[in-house]
């Protein structure tokens, strides 16, 4: 298993989570958990997700998010476990 963090911030409007999730199931990204909120028309996610039989690699992965929430008006990033628990570590 391939842990990583995916985090959607950003306006709210219809078929966020669809687009995300379409495009995880489209590139064998397994959802084992997910948290969503919407605070005063924003919107925010955060997913934990296995990556270990994605069929593309991190980088390409990553930015495809990337430009994917640059379609919506979100930014959404992913970011490796290990590297995610470092940066937060205190």
């Amino acid at each position: 298993m391939k842990k990583t963090v995916v985090t959607v911030v950003g306006k709210d409007s219809v078929g966020i989570i669809a687009k995300v999730c379409t495009y995880l199931a489209n590139n064998s990204v397994n959802i084992l958990d997910i948290s969503q909120t919407i605070v005063d028309g924003f919107f925010n996610m955060m997913m934990i997700v296995d990556v270990a039989e994605c069929s593309k690699d991190f980088e390409t992965f990553s930015h495809e998010l990337e430009q994917i929430g640059e379609e919506m008006g979100c930014i959404i990033k992913a970011q490796r476990e290990d590297i995610f628990d470092s940066m937060h570590r205190i």
